[in-house]
Protein backbone atom coordinates (compact mmCIF):
# COMPACT_ATOMS: atom_id res chain seq x y z
CA UNK A 1 0.00 0.00 0.00
CA UNK A 2 1.79 3.29 -0.33
CA UNK A 3 1.97 6.13 1.81
CA UNK A 4 -0.48 8.15 -0.24
CA UNK A 5 -3.11 6.17 1.23
CA UNK A 6 -2.99 7.40 4.94
CA UNK A 7 -4.51 10.21 6.44
CA UNK A 8 -1.94 12.85 6.96
CA UNK A 9 -1.36 13.44 10.21
CA UNK A 10 -2.66 15.85 13.04
CA UNK A 11 -0.97 19.11 13.85
CA UNK A 12 1.55 19.12 16.04
CA UNK A 13 0.03 22.41 18.20
CA UNK A 14 -3.04 20.45 18.95
CA UNK A 15 -3.14 19.04 22.52
CA UNK A 16 -3.75 14.93 22.31
CA UNK A 17 -7.02 13.59 23.25
CA UNK A 18 -5.18 11.01 25.60
CA UNK A 19 -2.06 10.15 26.99
CA UNK A 20 -1.13 7.29 28.63
CA UNK A 21 1.43 8.10 31.67
CA UNK A 22 3.23 4.38 32.70
CA UNK A 23 -0.47 2.40 32.72
CA UNK A 24 0.22 -0.86 33.96
CA UNK A 25 -1.88 -3.75 35.09
CA UNK A 26 -1.33 -7.11 36.58
CA UNK A 27 -3.70 -10.41 36.47
CA UNK A 28 -2.64 -12.98 39.48
CA UNK A 29 0.73 -11.76 39.00
CA UNK A 30 0.53 -12.12 34.97
CA UNK A 31 1.86 -8.21 33.77
CA UNK A 32 -0.99 -7.54 31.26
CA UNK A 33 0.11 -4.18 30.47
CA UNK A 34 4.05 -2.65 31.32
CA UNK A 35 3.79 0.80 31.69
CA UNK A 36 3.00 2.46 29.20
CA UNK A 37 3.73 5.82 27.82
CA UNK A 38 2.13 7.44 24.74
CA UNK A 39 -0.50 10.01 23.26
CA UNK A 40 -3.24 10.01 20.81
CA UNK A 41 -3.84 12.99 18.70
CA UNK A 42 -7.02 14.86 18.70
CA UNK A 43 -9.67 14.08 16.15
CA UNK A 44 -9.55 11.90 13.29
CA UNK A 45 -9.21 7.85 13.49
CA UNK A 46 -6.35 6.42 15.13
CA UNK A 47 -5.24 2.68 16.42
CA UNK A 48 -3.88 0.23 18.63
CA UNK A 49 -2.51 -3.15 17.15
CA UNK A 50 -0.87 -6.04 18.22
CA UNK A 51 -0.41 -9.51 18.27
CA UNK A 52 -3.05 -11.85 20.14
CA UNK A 53 -2.89 -11.45 23.59
CA UNK A 54 -0.70 -7.82 22.86
CA UNK A 55 -2.88 -6.47 26.08
CA UNK A 56 -4.96 -4.46 23.63
CA UNK A 57 -8.77 -4.99 24.47
CA UNK A 58 -7.38 -4.82 28.09
CA UNK A 59 -6.13 -1.04 27.08
CA UNK A 60 -9.91 -0.39 26.15
CA UNK A 61 -10.89 -1.78 29.39
CA UNK A 62 -8.62 0.44 31.18
CA UNK A 63 -9.66 3.85 29.69
CA UNK A 64 -13.36 2.86 29.92
CA UNK A 65 -13.05 2.64 33.63
CA UNK A 66 -13.70 -1.20 33.64
CA UNK A 67 -9.97 -2.30 35.28
CA UNK A 68 -8.24 -0.55 37.76
CA UNK A 69 -4.45 0.27 36.52
CA UNK A 70 -1.63 1.70 37.63
CA UNK A 71 -0.17 4.87 36.27
CA UNK A 72 -2.66 7.46 34.86
CA UNK A 73 -4.84 8.19 31.75
CA UNK A 74 -5.68 11.88 30.72
CA UNK A 75 -8.42 12.70 28.18
CA UNK A 76 -8.56 16.24 27.20
CA UNK A 77 -6.11 17.28 30.33
CA UNK A 78 -8.86 15.32 32.59
CA UNK A 79 -7.41 12.52 34.45
CA UNK A 80 -9.59 9.72 34.64
CA UNK A 81 -8.09 7.68 37.50
CA UNK A 82 -10.74 8.18 39.91
CA UNK A 83 -13.61 7.87 38.02
CA UNK A 84 -16.45 5.61 37.51
CA UNK A 85 -17.13 3.56 34.14
CA UNK A 86 -20.22 6.04 33.84
CA UNK A 87 -18.44 9.09 35.17
CA UNK A 88 -16.06 8.33 32.08
CA UNK A 89 -19.00 8.06 30.28
CA UNK A 90 -20.51 11.48 30.95
CA UNK A 91 -16.73 12.73 30.19
CA UNK A 92 -16.86 11.71 26.71
CA UNK A 93 -15.77 7.74 26.39
CA UNK A 94 -17.73 5.54 24.35
CA UNK A 95 -16.98 1.96 23.08
CA UNK A 96 -18.38 -0.64 21.37
CA UNK A 97 -16.85 -4.65 21.96
CA UNK A 98 -15.67 -7.49 19.76
CA UNK A 99 -18.92 -9.21 19.92
CA UNK A 100 -21.87 -6.46 19.67
CA UNK A 101 -23.52 -5.77 23.34
CA UNK A 102 -27.15 -5.23 22.21
CA UNK A 103 -30.02 -6.55 23.89
CA UNK A 104 -31.50 -8.91 21.15
CA UNK A 105 -34.95 -8.89 21.94
CA UNK A 106 -35.31 -5.18 21.93
CA UNK A 107 -35.59 -2.92 18.49
CA UNK A 108 -32.38 -1.49 16.64
CA UNK A 109 -34.08 1.98 17.44
CA UNK A 110 -34.54 1.23 21.44
CA UNK A 111 -30.98 -0.37 21.22
CA UNK A 112 -29.51 2.97 19.69
CA UNK A 113 -31.17 4.86 21.65
CA UNK A 114 -29.70 3.60 24.78
CA UNK A 115 -26.76 5.12 23.68
CA UNK A 116 -28.18 8.62 25.18
CA UNK A 117 -28.62 7.18 28.90
CA UNK A 118 -25.26 8.91 30.12
CA UNK A 119 -26.03 12.21 29.12
CA UNK A 120 -29.90 12.27 30.18
CA UNK A 121 -31.30 15.51 31.49
CA UNK A 122 -33.93 13.89 33.85
CA UNK A 123 -33.26 12.62 37.27
CA UNK A 124 -33.54 9.55 39.68
CA UNK A 125 -37.51 10.68 40.34
CA UNK A 126 -38.82 11.52 36.65
CA UNK A 127 -37.42 8.46 35.10
CA UNK A 128 -38.89 6.41 37.51
CA UNK A 129 -42.50 7.95 37.34
CA UNK A 130 -44.07 8.24 33.27
CA UNK A 131 -43.51 12.45 34.14
CA UNK A 132 -44.27 15.02 31.06
CA UNK A 133 -40.63 15.92 31.67
CA UNK A 134 -39.61 12.06 30.79
CA UNK A 135 -41.85 11.57 27.84
CA UNK A 136 -40.64 14.71 26.32
CA UNK A 137 -37.03 13.99 26.62
CA UNK A 138 -37.59 9.78 25.63
CA UNK A 139 -39.74 11.21 22.44
CA UNK A 140 -36.43 13.41 21.82
CA UNK A 141 -34.31 10.68 22.32
CA UNK A 142 -36.05 8.06 19.98
CA UNK A 143 -36.17 10.93 17.30
CA UNK A 144 -32.46 11.48 17.63
CA UNK A 145 -31.73 7.41 17.54
CA UNK A 146 -33.81 7.65 14.12
CA UNK A 147 -31.65 10.16 12.97
CA UNK A 148 -28.79 8.24 13.80
CA UNK A 149 -30.10 5.05 11.67
CA UNK A 150 -30.71 7.27 8.73
CA UNK A 151 -27.34 8.29 8.36
CA UNK A 152 -26.31 5.38 8.87
CA UNK A 153 -28.68 4.25 6.11
CA UNK A 154 -30.22 1.61 8.17
CA UNK A 155 -33.58 3.22 9.29
CA UNK A 156 -35.43 0.76 7.60
CA UNK A 157 -34.51 -1.92 10.65
CA UNK A 158 -35.44 0.84 13.36
CA UNK A 159 -38.46 -1.12 14.32
CA UNK A 160 -36.72 -4.92 13.85
CA UNK A 161 -35.24 -6.72 16.87
CA UNK A 162 -31.62 -6.55 16.59
CA UNK A 163 -31.06 -10.28 16.86
CA UNK A 164 -32.46 -11.00 13.99
CA UNK A 165 -30.45 -8.66 11.95
CA UNK A 166 -27.13 -9.75 9.35
CA UNK A 167 -23.50 -9.06 11.24
CA UNK A 168 -22.67 -5.90 9.77
CA UNK A 169 -25.77 -4.21 10.84
CA UNK A 170 -25.83 -5.36 14.46
CA UNK A 171 -22.01 -3.91 14.15
CA UNK A 172 -23.51 -0.07 12.79
CA UNK A 173 -26.13 -0.36 15.54
CA UNK A 174 -23.52 -0.77 17.67
CA UNK A 175 -21.56 1.52 16.74
CA UNK A 176 -24.29 4.01 16.13
CA UNK A 177 -25.71 3.73 20.11
CA UNK A 178 -22.08 4.88 20.86
CA UNK A 179 -22.36 7.94 18.84
CA UNK A 180 -25.51 8.98 20.61
CA UNK A 181 -23.55 10.65 23.79
CA UNK A 182 -21.53 12.63 21.03
CA UNK A 183 -18.36 11.38 22.62
CA UNK A 184 -14.92 13.16 22.74
CA UNK A 185 -13.40 9.72 22.33
CA UNK A 186 -14.98 6.65 20.45
CA UNK A 187 -13.06 3.29 20.86
CA UNK A 188 -14.18 0.26 18.66
CA UNK A 189 -12.99 -2.63 19.19
CA UNK A 190 -12.40 -5.00 16.13
CA UNK A 191 -15.36 -2.76 14.32
CA UNK A 192 -14.26 -4.85 11.34
CA UNK A 193 -14.10 -8.27 12.60
CA UNK A 194 -16.55 -10.76 10.09
CA UNK A 195 -16.97 -8.35 7.56
CA UNK A 196 -15.49 -8.45 4.14
CA UNK A 197 -12.90 -6.32 3.40
CA UNK A 198 -15.01 -3.04 1.91
CA UNK A 199 -17.29 -3.21 4.02
CA UNK A 200 -15.32 -3.02 6.80
CA UNK A 201 -13.75 0.25 4.60
CA UNK A 202 -17.37 1.36 4.51
CA UNK A 203 -18.21 1.57 8.20
CA UNK A 204 -15.05 3.30 9.17
CA UNK A 205 -16.07 6.15 6.94
CA UNK A 206 -19.25 6.02 8.07
CA UNK A 207 -18.37 6.47 11.75
CA UNK A 208 -15.78 9.24 10.86
CA UNK A 209 -18.28 11.42 9.00
CA UNK A 210 -20.69 10.99 11.80
CA UNK A 211 -18.18 11.22 14.42
CA UNK A 212 -17.70 15.12 13.47
CA UNK A 213 -14.37 17.02 14.44
CA UNK A 214 -14.62 16.95 18.10
CA UNK A 215 -14.53 13.24 18.36
CA UNK A 216 -11.42 10.95 18.29
CA UNK A 217 -11.76 7.78 17.30
CA UNK A 218 -9.79 4.99 18.56
CA UNK A 219 -9.49 1.39 16.92
CA UNK A 220 -8.46 -1.81 18.09
CA UNK A 221 -7.82 -3.55 15.19
CA UNK A 222 -6.31 -6.77 13.61
CA UNK A 223 -6.66 -6.09 10.20
CA UNK A 224 -3.01 -4.16 9.56
CA UNK A 225 -4.47 -3.45 6.03
CA UNK A 226 -7.61 -1.29 7.39
CA UNK A 227 -5.81 -0.10 10.20
CA UNK A 228 -3.16 1.62 7.68
CA UNK A 229 -5.28 3.09 5.47
CA UNK A 230 -7.09 5.65 7.85
CA UNK A 231 -4.79 5.95 11.16
CA UNK A 232 -3.10 9.26 11.79
CA UNK A 233 -0.92 7.47 14.82
CA UNK A 234 -0.49 4.07 15.87
CA UNK A 235 0.38 2.05 18.90
CA UNK A 236 2.04 -0.87 19.02
CA UNK A 237 1.26 -3.14 21.82
CA UNK A 238 3.29 -6.91 22.54
CA UNK A 239 2.59 -8.86 25.46
CA UNK A 240 1.65 -5.88 27.68
CA UNK A 241 4.58 -3.48 26.50
CA UNK A 242 4.64 -0.52 23.87
CA UNK A 243 6.43 -1.57 21.05
CA UNK A 244 6.37 1.53 18.84
CA UNK A 245 4.43 4.27 18.24
CA UNK A 246 3.84 6.81 15.28
CA UNK A 247 2.64 7.74 11.80
CA UNK A 248 1.60 4.33 10.01
CA UNK A 249 4.58 4.67 7.49
CA UNK A 250 6.53 5.37 11.40
CA UNK A 251 5.27 1.95 12.17
CA UNK A 252 5.54 -0.02 8.64
CA UNK A 253 9.29 0.64 8.39
CA UNK A 254 10.04 0.06 12.43
CA UNK A 255 12.08 -3.68 12.61
CA UNK A 256 10.72 -4.20 15.77
CA UNK A 257 7.22 -4.45 14.92
CA UNK A 258 7.63 -6.69 11.79
CA UNK A 259 9.69 -9.04 14.08
CA UNK A 260 6.56 -9.20 16.50
CA UNK A 261 4.38 -10.04 13.82
CA UNK A 262 6.12 -11.80 11.25
CA UNK A 263 8.87 -13.55 13.75
CA UNK A 264 11.90 -13.03 11.53
CA UNK A 265 13.69 -10.33 9.82
CA UNK A 266 15.22 -12.18 6.73
CA UNK A 267 11.70 -12.29 4.90
CA UNK A 268 12.31 -12.71 0.92
CA UNK A 269 9.55 -9.95 0.98
CA UNK A 270 10.17 -6.12 1.82
CA UNK A 271 8.45 -5.48 5.44
CA UNK A 272 5.90 -3.25 4.33
CA UNK A 273 4.50 -5.99 1.94
CA UNK A 274 4.89 -8.76 4.43
CA UNK A 275 3.10 -6.46 6.92
CA UNK A 276 0.31 -5.72 5.10
CA UNK A 277 -0.25 -9.15 4.17
CA UNK A 278 -0.06 -10.52 7.65
CA UNK A 279 -3.01 -8.18 8.14
CA UNK A 280 -5.14 -9.72 6.20
CA UNK A 281 -4.30 -13.10 7.37
CA UNK A 282 -5.06 -11.84 11.02
CA UNK A 283 -8.32 -10.24 10.23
Amino acid sequence: MSSAAAPPGPSAESPPALVARGVGLSFAGLRALDGLDFQIPAGGTSAVIGPNGAGKTTLFNCVSGLYRYEGDLVLHGRSLGRLRPHQRARLGVARTFQTPALLDSESALRNVALGAVAHSRVGVLHSMLATPVRRREERETLERAFAVLQRFGIAGLAGRPVQGLAHGDRRRVEVARALMSSPSLLMLDEPAAGLGAEEAQDLLREVEAHAGADTTVLLVEHDVALVMSVARRVVVLDSGRLLAVGTPDEVRADPRVVEAYLGADDAEEPAPERLHAVGEEQA
